[in-house]
């Protein structure tokens, strides 16, 4: 690996541990329980509602006035001649379990944002969120070598520690790094679910870059046992190049020249991330788990905010 850059100060390259904790009072009119606003995306047409915590059996007794008859145990009411009633209450809280990607490939941004800037505040709204909620949380923060595992807890402590952990993998991505990866991502799907076997929240910040035909068995896993989520982070250049666009992308050992004004390469570029959106979405679809679209254009609040049906930017 070689040796790191010098931090960036600016908060749209790099993030620190500060600005993560900022974002907590902004985004108090975000939920990721099942009740959404109407023009919320979980609301959508192909997103699945979230299940929310589970629930535990706590007596069987006699059916009284006012029961909700779906709880009747027939069973029980035809063998004692008298009908009774499951109660179930609430349970206290679930594990949620934030999966945050801040591998080399997330380091890329054409228009304002890096998408490893992006991933990280959306993961420190969420955060902040889960445990404003009553939830416990936790999280996977992962680079291409490296993996800080955060078991989910119900503390103000343990969210610190999580914030701190997304901030030092974002500082050190920078320009020369020349990782041999050791972890991928269908490595993160495999440990959250884990750590996270079933009732609980899992979301991925992710570019999802390094899906295949493994990851849907994956995807397919935690989303039967839990509520799962998907913030897909994009850079527009990944739909359409801009006119007359010249970059020089290295991967700190080679580099290539990309050309907007060549239509073939353009044409290559375009079709290799639309099948990726297109598996992914399919896979949605199929499985019942909403991605959430997010891009490097804009405030990871602002984008979450407009999304989760909230109006458009905070004031």
């Amino acid at each position: 690996m070689s040796q790191t850059a010098p931090y960036s100060k600016d908060p749209r390259i790099h993030v620190d541990a500060d600005q993560l904790v900022r974002l907590g009072p902004c985004a108090r009119a975000l939920s990721l329980l099942p009740r959404q606003p109407a023009r919320s995306i979980l609301n959508g047409r192909h997103a699945s509602r979230l299940r929310g915590r589970g629930l535990n059996f706590e007596e069987l007794r006699g059916y009284l006035p006012g029961d909700d008859i779906r709880t009747i145990d027939w069973k029980v009411t035809a063998r004692t001649g008298d009908p009774h009633v499951r109660v179930y209450t609430e349970e206290r809280d679930r594990p949620a379990l934030l999966l945050v990607d801040q591998r080399v490939s997330m380091f890329f941004g054409t228009v304002a944002y890096m998408k490893s800037v992006i991933a990280a505040e959306a993961a420190a709204i969420a955060a902040h969120r889960v445990l404003g909620q009553g939830d416990r949380v936790g999280g996977l923060v992962f680079s291409d070598t490296s993996v800080a595992e955060h078991r989910p807890q119900r503390r103000a402590t343990a969210l610190t520690r999580l914030l701190s952990s997304i901030a030092a993998a974002n500082s050190g991505l920078h320009a020369g790094l020349t990782p041999e990866p050791t972890l991928s991502l269908n490595d993160m799907l495999t440990e959250a679910a884990r750590v996270c076997q079933t009732s609980g929240l899992i979301c991925l910040f992710s570019d999802c870059d390094g899906l295949d035909d493994r990851s849907e068995a994956l995807l397919r896993r935690l989303a039967v046992s839990n509520d799962l989520i998907v913030f897909n982070v994009t850079d527009p250049t990944s739909r359409s190049l801009a006119p007359d666009l010249k970059l020089t992308v290295s991967d700190g050992d080679a580099q290539i020249e990309i050309d907007s004004s060549d239509p073939e390469l353009s044409a290559k570029i375009r079709a290799s991330m639309e099948d990726r959106l297109s598996q992914l979405n399919k896979w949605s679809r199929r499985y019942g788990f909403p991605v959430v679209p997010l891009t490097t254009s804009e405030p990871a609040l602002d984008q979450l905010l407009r999304l989760f049906g909230h109006g458009g930017a905070r004031r």
